[in-house]
């Protein structure tokens, strides 16, 4: 009888404890869940492409082009689902893009100008020579206007590969992987807000500005609450969206105005933690659990309240949002932004078009050649050093790795040949198959240099 009431206390605590014992960082936990994000993604463009080479090729595309509309009052907002996805689900990525710029420059890796000079210098380079290589093989207009395609790295499937290496890689090497592309990401920003705008409407412009205005408000009023941002985020992304300015860039200046400081210092938490912690167990009641007493329960809020106070909003807002943008508004960009029919009859003229070969070209060796030779002279010239553990065979695989381009460069490609069918199509089939020989290059590359640790 005894043991019996052993096991099932051990049945009723032990996974509490796991909870508890388990402390997670904030890096760890997002790189599990970019990991995680990326094998979903995978899944998804595979997905895609199925569906845009079979029977139901036709009714994916009938779906993604069937009208959607909102009406408020006198309002009315009617776009495709295609572009509700990319124009409107794809503002909260951004956001979430605006959180981890905005967290990395104040106490991430690239808080520290020392520290964050190799994966900055390695970034530009990233983004410099694929972008001058795509130009130099297109340098007609039309063409040209896809240069900024090959600049990004998606950070969600170059993690993934890198943690598929397991303990061969040193972690410093993944923190320089996550620095170098959330500056890929700061510079995809700019990009877009600076060159793939359509006419300006500066009455729209004005307007943005306010709301923008409004956010800084909040924020140098110390409001903490999401909802006010959220709001008014609402108001800058539909004025951004008449705006001629790509509107998902509302989620990046919406981030940017987060609130990043705490309320408390972790001194006071911890000691009304304390006292709370002496009440609940005074308040224990043999016999009866937690939704029968009142007063355990009244201090388990409090707790949570507390928790939430002692935490910027910045990082909760990060946390919270990271997961259902990585799992699920990143994956619905796949599954209606890779979907390519491929003509394999055609397939060696579609890699011989200027768009798809610079793509290729400009992903794979000009990001190998920008990221590793940037590197390479930032090292030498002493402006930079090599990540604590690491050896410059192993930037080179992490320079391989930032060829794939999915995500942002399949963005930048639907701005750049917007209403191009033709030049769309090839600039995707040229992101996708970087992106497949980028990602084997790198990790077999890492696999041969990087010895298994003991």
């Amino acid at each position: 009888m005894g043991k019996s009431k052993d096991i099932h206390k051990e049945q009723n605590y032990a996974p509490l404890e796991k909870v508890f014992d388990k402390i997670v960082s904030p890096f760890e936990d997002f790189i599990h869940q970019e990991t995680t994000s990326g094998l979903l993604l995978m899944v998804c463009a595979l997905l895609a492409l199925v569906l845009a080479n079979s029977p139901l090729a036709e009714s994916y595309q009938h779906l993604l082009h069937t009208p959607v509309s909102l009406a408020f009052g006198g309002i009315e907002l009617s776009k495709t689902l295609h572009h509700w996805i990319n124009d409107g689900l794809m503002a909260l990525f951004f956001f979430v893009v605006g959180l981890e710029i905005k967290r990395e420059i104040l106490v991430g890796e690239l808080a520290d100008i020392q520290q964050a000079s190799l994966p900055i210098i390695a970034a530009i380079g990233g983004m410099v020579v694929p972008a001058t290589l795509y130009f130099a093989l297109n340098s007609d207009a039309t063409l040209a206007k896809g240069w900024g395609i090959p600049m990004a790295t998606d950070i969600a499937f170059a993690v993934g590969v890198l943690v598929l290496l397991g303990n061969r890689i040193p972690k410093t090497l993944l923190t320089f992987l996550v620095a170098l592309a959330i500056v890929d990401d700061l510079g995809g920003v700019v990009v877009i807000a600076l060159f793939y705008t359509q006419t300006i409407n500066s009455s729209a412009i004005v307007l943005a500005g306010i709301f923008l205005c409004i956010l800084i408000l909040f924020n140098r009023a110390g409001i903490r609450v999401p909802l006010p941002y959220f709001i008014v985020g609402l108001c800058l992304w539909l004025a951004m969206l008449k705006s001629g300015i790509h509107a998902t860039l509302a989620g990046v200046l919406t981030a940017l105005t987060i609130p990043a400081s705490t309320k408390y210092k972790t001194d006071t938490f911890s000691e009304l933690v304390r006292r709370l912690m002496d009440k609940f167990d005074a308040s224990h009641k043999p016999g009866h659990g937690i939704m029968r007493n009142d007063e355990q329960r009244s201090i388990l809020q409090t707790l949570e309240n507390g928790v939430h106070l002692v935490e910027t909003p910045l990082q909760r807002l990060e946390h919270s949002m990271h997961m259902p943008v990585a799992f699920i508004i990143i994956p619905i960009f796949a599954l209606a932004n890779a979907g390519i029919p491929i003509d394999f009859s055609k397939l060696g003229d579609t890699l011989t078009h200027p768009v798809a070969l610079g793509v290729i070209v400009a992903l794979i060796l000009g990001k190998l050649i920008g990221i590793a030779g940037f590197s390479f002279l930032a090292i030498k010239l002493k402006i930079g050093s090599l990540p604590a553990g690491t050896n410059f065979k192993q930037i080179v695989g992490v320079a391989l790795l930032g060829g794939i381009g999915f995500t942002m460069s399949i963005f930048i490609a639907e701005l750049a040949f917007a209403g191009q069918a033709e030049l769309l199509l090839m600039a995707k089939t040229g992101v996708l198959i970087a992106s497949l020989i980028s990602g084997l290059a790198g990790y077999f590359w890492l696999l041969r240099t990087s010895p298994e640790a003991s």
